[in-house]
This record gives C-alpha cells, sequence and structure tokens, in this order.
C-alpha cells in the first residue's frame, strides 16, 4: 500500500462566502463595514486599537465598553488624516467632533461614566478573547426570530459575517479546532472557541431601548454561544464576496 493511500487527506469544504467585513477602530464605538481590509497577525488592521481606560480600574479588565456606558455605542470615530489608518476624531451622538486623544472627549465620556478615563492606543489591540469573531448571517437571523426582534448585525458586533451555504443556525459551533480560509491563498483563520454572549447584545446600536430578549434567546437555543472566536494562521487580504472554506 502506498503511503498516500494509508493516509486520510481531507480536503477544505466550501461552507460559503464574505457576506460583509466590519472593523471598530475604538473599543465599543460605532463600527464601519468594509468591502476589503487587510488581515494581519493581531486582527484586521487597524481594528480595536484604540479604547478607553477606566482610572481608578485595577483588575483584570480595566477598558470601558458599552456594557458600562451604553452610550459609547452612539459615538463614532472619524478619520481626518489618511495617512494614519487610525480615527483622528469622534463624533459624539450629538454631533459634536471632538480630537480622539482631546481633553474634551474624556471630559465628555467622563461625565456620563461617572468616573475618569483616557483614551489610549494599543500596538495590538484590545480584544476580550481573540482578534477575529465571525458569524453567520443565518446565526443572526435565528436568534433575532427568537427574540422577535429585527435582525441587526450590529449587535454582535463580528469582524466577518459569512453567507452559509449550509444555511444552519449556530453552524459555527461546529467550526471549533478548525481553520477557516478565505479565497484563493488568501488569509486563515484558526477557530479556537464559541463566543460566549454579553448584555452588549441587548443593546440597540442606534441608542433605542433594550432588549433582553436578545440575550435570553441566545441562552434558550445554544447555551449563551452565538459565534465563534478564531487566531489569525496566515495573514492577507479580506474581501466581501470571497469563498469561505473550512479545513479540518
Amino acid at each position: 500500500m502506498g503511503i498516500m493511500s494509508s493516509l486520510s487527506v481531507r480536503m477544505p469544504v466550501t461552507i460559503g462566502e464574505v457576506e460583509a467585513l466590519f472593523r471598530y477602530p475604538v473599543k465599543s464605538m460605532r463600527g464601519e463595514s468594509l468591502d476589503g481590509a487587510e488581515l494581519g497577525w493581531h486582527g484586521i488592521e487597524g481594528d480595536r486599537r484604540l479604547a478607553f481606560r477606566r482610572v481608578g480600574e485595577r483588575g483584570g479588565f480595566p477598558w470601558l465598553s458599552a456594557s458600562g456606558l451604553p452610550d459609547l455605542l452612539q459615538f463614532t470615530p472619524t478619520q481626518r488624516d489618511a495617512t494614519t489608518g487610525l480615527p483622528t476624531h469622534v463624533r459624539t451622538p450629538e454631533g459634536e467632533e471632538l480630537s480622539i486623544f482631546g481633553s474634551p472627549l474624556a471630559a465628555d465620556v467622563e461625565r456620563r461614566f461617572g468616573a475618569r478615563v483616557e483614551m489610549l492606543q494599543l500596538k495590538h489591540g484590545t480584544f476580550d478573547e481573540a482578534p477575529v469573531s465571525v458569524i453567520t448571517s443565518d446565526t443572526v437571523r435565528e436568534v433575532s426570530r427568537l427574540a422577535g426582534c429585527a435582525p441587526d448585525v450590529r449587535r454582535f458586533r463580528p469582524n466577518v459575517l459569512v453567507r452559509s451555504s449550509g444555511a444552519v443556525p449556530f453552524e459555527e459551533d461546529g467550526w471549533v479546532g478548525g481553520v477557516l480560509e478565505f479565497g484563493d491563498d488568501g488569509p486563515a483563520v484558526s477557530i479556537t472557541m464559541r463566543d460566549l454572549r454579553c448584555v452588549m447584545l441587548n443593546l440597540d446600536p442606534d441608542g433605542g431601548p433594550r432588549a433582553p430578549e436578545m440575550m435570553k434567546a441566545v441562552v434558550r437555543a445554544n447555551e449563551n454561544y452565538a459565534g465563534v472566536y478564531g487566531a489569525v494562521t496566515r495573514i492577507g487580504p479580506l474581501a466581501v464576496g470571497q469563498t469561505v472554506r473550512l479545513h479540518r
């Protein structure tokens, strides 16, 4: 028996395509939809490279997030200098545009939060679990249907939204331990864990009332998991429309 015939070789399986890409330059602030992006070793370039630090916090998670200040979701990072690759200003919910490292922005957030904060730039970003998050549109729709809410992928804050050919909600759970490959000879992400959801899911990105039904739906349907996290194993360009393959 030849060597190749004695081995079980499993080729990548096409599971769908990239439906949308998202980046969140400032942790918990409004994200941006992209047609394409560079995926580096520390996630999508420019993703979560800035964050407010809670000055008095001495625990292991010093960052201010929308779970502590929902207003953050209505702050919009903007870029006046295209050479920096990062936002230079932030537009407040009231429409005022403030310098991202300026004291007026920090004072505005401190007033809403009730404690001191400072904006920091982090070379490799600040992530809850891993630098890349992926979810399918079928999972987004199913959770929203169970909750009785209009589907809005922004509640889930993924980096990559996949249009799956399988069309099965929570299909992502079966990707853990495998590798997602994007396009021909494109970047790859090792799927390391399921995405355990928090109260962020209940927050309306446009500032409307909370919807606790969202998190309750995920708890009932899938043990509070929706989507997956991954680590980059091959860098390269991501683009909407790219074929997504699963390599086990």
